[in-house]
């Protein structure tokens, strides 16, 4: 995502534990951020974090991140992003199992941290598909509302276009404005790990394959349209973004 600076891109990174942790560490308080307050709303009982609340939220939390951690390790917080600048060639493939490493752990310890402090039980705060709405036809929604991010963040990274610390403020506003019409039907996960990991630590699976299959398909069609509007990748701004630059 938005990130200064020159990078090292050589396998002897000497901060690439910084990038890993950053990794952990962002995802543990988007994910903490996004299945906070329906654990919140179901322990407190009624609605005081609202649904407007609980979708802005997670927008604000990703431009903040993206903002104090994107020069460390690009701040991906998210496997479809890491695959999509891997397959742009803007993120080398042997650092990919690293991050999708951290991202998990930083999704269940999110998820665990809230069972263990706040307890919950059902799907309060996770993503499941809305009663009328079937896995498949979620998995559609998924998919296109991934695209949307994915789009915005490789655009938002890409030579012609990047915007610096805009960046945030574009990733973090479709990620807000996707969740506020787009949540009452799937959630609004766009994130294999946001939805997978809280459902693994709270024993829920209804949907589950949704959440998988969508962001991860999203990820070819999201790179093909940037091929189509930008040319190939592997620039050195969108390489930089990628990557972190510290």
């Amino acid at each position: 995502m938005a990130a200064t600076g020159e990078r090292i891109v050589d396998g002897t990174d000497p901060i690439w534990w910084r990038r890993v942790f950053g990794e952990l560490l962002g995802t543990f308080f988007l994910v903490l951020v996004s299945v906070g307050p329906g654990v919140v709303n179901q322990r407190l009982g009624g609605e005081p974090v609202s649904r407007t609340a609980a979708v802005i939220a997670p927008g604000l939390m990703l431009a903040s991140i993206i903002l104090f951690m994107g020069a460390v390790s690009g701040a991906h917080l998210n496997p479809s992003v890491t695959l999509a600048f891997a397959l742009r060639r803007d993120f080398p493939w042997r650092r990919v199992p690293g991050y999708l490493v951290a991202q998990f752990a930083g999704a269940v310890t999110a998820a665990a941290l809230l069972a263990g402090l706040l307890g919950g039980h059902g799907t309060a705060g996770l993503t499941v598909p809305a009663p009328g709405i079937s896995t498949p036809l979620a998995l559609v929604w998924e998919l296109i509302l991934t695209v949307g991010l994915l789009s915005t963040i490789l655009g938002t990274a890409s030579g012609a276009q990047n915007v610096g610390p805009m960046a945030a403020v574009a990733v973090g506003g479709y990620l807000a404005l996707g969740g506020l019409w787009a949540s009452p039907l799937t959630g609004a996960s766009m994130n294999v790990f946001r939805s997978l990991g809280p459902a693994l630590v709270y024993g829920q699976s209804r949907g589950w394959w949704a959440y998988l299959l969508g962001p991860l398909l999203a990820v070819p069609v999201a790179v093909g349209i940037a091929r189509l509007l930008r040319g190939p990748g592997g620039g050195h701004v969108s390489r930089r973004t990628a990557q972190g630059t510290a």
